[in-house]
């Protein structure tokens, strides 16, 4: 009975060290995770690596930084103001080859093309709310 009782006590205490392991494997996991993965940015737009690019290439200062950012964002608005006329035609182009590529395609190619085109469109169209 003595040696039985030793068996059970065997297997409960291999259980509870298990048990711990998987805990504090799944705690220092999140830890780990929150602390690596959480800290990376997102994507940056296009407006941020020109500013990145600009402050890595010429070491700009903090002064610097605010004064190119600021030129980046009124000649972009410029840009997009001198273009915006344009929007309807692009589009309007846009579509015709969207079409044709569709014409080509299986219908089960369309829709997964379908839903690459919803991608590209929602990531165009937070890059567009982002300038």
């Amino acid at each position: 009975m003595d040696k039985n009782n030793k068996s059970w006590e065997a297997v409960t205490l291999v259980l509870v060290v298990f048990v711990l392991g998987v805990l504090l494997g799944g705690v220092g996991d999140h830890v780990w995770g929150a602390r690596v993965w959480g800290s990376q940015p997102g994507p940056l737009t296009h407006r941020d690596m020109i500013i990145d690019n600009l402050t890595r290439e010429l070491n700009l200062t903090p002064q610097q930084v605010k004064q190119v950012s600021a030129a980046v964002d009124q000649k972009q608005a410029e840009i997009n103001k001198l273009y915006a006329p344009l929007d309807p035609q692009r589009d309007q182009i846009r579509q015709q080859g969207r079409e044709a590529i569709r014409a080509a395609l299986t219908p089960e190619q369309q829709v997964k093309f379908d839903q690459f085109l919803a991608r590209l469109d929602e990531a165009r169209r937070k890059e567009k709310a982002a300038e």
